[in-house]
This record gives structure tokens, sequence and C-alpha cells, in this order.
């Protein structure tokens, strides 16, 4: 009832958001149940409906993705001190959040279910004339067991990603870190109660003539604190630093991801030389399976770097004498670099394989089919809804920096000038990686 009521009373733009969230899911599970209809319609023919099946994950991630995104955003479940006085802690909230997941994403398997039973004339008559018979099993039973259990992949997907990423966390203790004066002599642990003076213990007796006015008194013991009990147990503290763990460095995975590219494109070179081949969707060529492999590897290498080259992106800004704009633009990008990085650096591998994809389609040869057209525009629409969302969110995050700018007097036409300087920076870097990516990607099949 509580998941019911914050949906209810949410902002307009948040149902928005979750109104998208539905409409991918449906879009979704409306792929999946067609894979089912066609696996029904061509018993003799396993491999075509397990490779259909297959290029479903593709659509599947990019809406649990972009479900996580609007969870994360959603201003109704984010834990504050006056929610957990009543028992509504973060671990509730999280559960509150998945919920409300989990109802959005069933909304539209539910949708989806209608539309395809209305597509095989259960409901009404045939449409479009039985074109899309292949793919639908018009006349046959559909299971039961295995129409709900593809339904309800994106809703138990989504809700379990986002409980996962919306757990609380309790903020790990530095490490005890022993200082160089604690160690005594070769190396021995410990330090003198005073410091010696060079010869003082080579002194006959002298280290026997300490008396108790010598010892340095030790500051008294700090009673442990109590641990409160009760609902404010939930609190989390508002003064509690942020460990490394939840801000990691962008650059640090900078190199693999740069070692997992040329991996990618040596696979991709290498499998052009082979002789197995595998069917791609729609109007596409066959090609060699190593290339699909490379190609997974050269998407995965651009989502991983997309980090640390927004956060290179804001030092470049700020070389060579930068002024306030820059320096402010800088800042911005490298604070949010872990954060808009990498739903940049998705929406780069999508549009690298939407390009290698157009230019691998024969000049004579068949179009994209309905299903392909379906499933590239939840691909790409997911993941630009995912980095518009996340462009929200970083928006909210640095809200009560923008309002101290401001408060100091700085203009506003100023801070829309740094959003688009980041935002210019940002594209001068990716559009022309993708582009050289998705060249490199295409090259073997195009020769």
């Amino acid at each position: 009832m509580l998941a019911l009521r914050l949906t209810r009373g949410a902002h307009p733009a948040v149902q928005l958001r979750r109104l998208l969230v539905a409409a991918a899911s449906a879009g979704t599970g409306l792929l999946l149940l067609c894979t089912l209809g066609y696996a029904l319609s061509h018993p003799d023919d396993p491999p075509g409906a397990l490779l259909r099946l297959g290029w479903c994950t593709v659509p599947l991630a990019a809406t649990v993705h972009f479900a996580v995104a609007a969870a994360r955003t959603d201003p109704g479940t984010r834990p504050r001190p006056g929610l957990s006085a009543i028992g509504l802690g973060p671990a509730r909230l999280m559960a509150v959040s998945a919920t409300t997941t989990a109802l959005s994403t069933a909304l539209g398997s539910m949708l989806a279910l209608l539309v395809f039973l209305h597509l095989r004339g259960d409901i009404t008559g045939m449409p479009f004339d039985g074109a899309a018979a292949q793919f639908l099993a018009v006349g046959r039973p559909l299971p039961v067991p295995a129409t709900l259990t593809l339904l309800s992949l994106v809703p138990a997907a989504a809700s379990l990603s986002v409980a996962l990423v919306l757990r609380p966390r309790e903020p790990s203790p530095a490490p005890a870190r022993v200082p160089l004066r604690a160690f005594g002599r070769f190396g021995a642990y410990g330090s003198g109660a005073m410091r010696e003076t060079f010869g003082a213990y080579g002194r006959f007796g002298a280290h026997l003539r300490r008396g108790p006015r010598d010892v340095q008194p030790q500051p008294p013991a700090a009673a442990p604190e109590q641990e409160p009990v009760g609902p404010a147990a939930n609190t989390p503290s508002p003064s509690a630093p942020e460990t490394s763990d939840q801000h990691p460095n962008p650059t640090a995975t900078l190199p693999w991801s740069i070692a997992t590219l040329a991996a990618g494109l040596a696979v991709e070179a290498y499998a052009g030389n082979t002789t197995a081949t595998t069917d791609m969707p729609g109007g596409l060529t066959s090609g060699p399976v190593g290339v699909l492999l490379g190609w997974l590897l050269t998407a995965v290498a651009l989502a991983v770097a997309g980090p640390g080259i927004t956060y290179l992106c804001g030092r470049l800004l700020q070389t060579v004498r930068p002024g306030a704009l820059r320096l402010l633009a800088g800042r911005v990008l490298m604070e949010e670099a872990s954060r808009i990085g990498r739903p940049l650096g998705i929406v780069c591998a999508v549009a690298s394989a939407a390009y290698a994809m157009a230019a691998l389609q024969k000049p004579d040869g068949p179009t994209f089919g309905p299903l392909t057209t379906l499933g590239a525009l939840l691909v790409g629409g997911c993941t630009l809804a995912t980095l518009l969302t996340t462009a929200v969110e970083a928006k909210h995050a640095r809200a009560d920096t923008t309002a101290a700018l401001v408060r100091l007097g700085a203009p506003t036409a100023m801070l829309r000038a740094a959003a688009t300087v980041r935002a210019a920076a940002l594209v001068a870097v990716f559009a022309p990686l993708t582009l050289i990516v998705a060249a490199l990607a295409a090259q073997p099949l195009t020769r």
C-alpha cells in the first residue's frame, strides 16, 4: 500500500519516467512472446528460436538499466532522517523502490500480453491480414508456464537490480595507519615515552635515572559511544564521510577498457578469415561468429571507458590558464565522471553498433523487419532515456552547489554557459571515438 501511495502522489516528471519504464517493459515482453511464437510455429528449428531469444537479451538489459536509473532519481524513496523516525529506514525505502519498479514493469508485461493476444486474433480478428503469423503461432495454444516465465523476466530482473543498487551500505572504516614514529630502534614496534638526544642512552646509568616525571601522561581513553536503539538506528549519519568505494577513481579502469577494446578489434580481425558464420537480425548479412564476440568486447570497452574519458575531458578543460568558466565546467565533469560517464559510454556503444549495422546492410537485400526495428528502437530509446535521467540526477545532486554559487554572485548565464561547454567537450571527444570504433568494427564484414 505504501508503494501505491508513493506512486500515486509522485511528481508528474517521476510519473512520466515510470510510464516510460512500463512502455519499455511492454516492448521487451512483446519481443519475448514473439520469440515464443516463432518457436511454436517452427518446432523443427530450435537453433533459430534460441538465436532470437539470445538477441532479446540486449533490449532486456537496456530496459533493466533504464528502470534502475529511473528508480535512482525517484525523490519519494530517498532516505531521510524524518522517515527513519517512523520506521522507514534505508532498507524499507529500498524495498518500496523495488516494489514500485516491479509494479511498473509488470504493468508493461501485461500490456505486452494483451497486444500479443490481439495480434494473434485471440481477442478480436487478426490484424494486418496475418502478415506476422510466423511469429505469433496462430492456431496453436500458448503454454501458460512458458508465457508467464517470459513475462516475469523483466519485472524480476528490474526489481532485483534496483534492490541491489539501492541497498543500504555501511561506510567502511578507514584502515589504521601506523605512524613512522611508532617504530623504535631497529624497527621494533612502539616508541619511547620521551625523545632522547644523540648519545643520551649511551651514558652510564642514564636509562636507570628516569623518574615518574620523565614519563609523559597518556590521554584518557575515549568512552565507547552507545549505539542508538530503535528507529534512529536506521538513520544515516549526515556527517559521515563518503568512502572511496562509493566514488572510485574513474581513470583506474581506463587502461583495462583500452586493452578490452584492442582485444575486441583483434578478435574481429582474426574472425574475418574464418568460415563459421552466424545469422544477423533483420536484413543484415551473415558473418563470422567471432565478429559477434568482437562487437561485444568493443561495446563493453566503450561502456567501461566512459567514466575515465569523461574525467579526462574535465582535466583537459582546465589546462592552459583556465578562466572561471572552464574551471567550473571541468570541475563538474570530474566530479560527475562516474555518474555520467557510464551511461554516456553505453550510448556510444549502441551508436557504434547502429552505425556498423547500417554499414552491413545489403543495398538489394531485405529491409529491417518489424521485430528488428522494435528491438533497435527499444535499445536506442532506453539508452538515451537512461542518459537523460542520469543527467537529471546529476543536476539534483549539485543543486546545493549551484544555489551556493548563485548566492555568491555567480550569474545564471555563466552557469548555463558552463553546461554548454561540458556538453560540447563530451561531444567533441566521444563522437569521433564512436565513429572510429564503428568503422573498425564493421570492417571485417565489409571487405
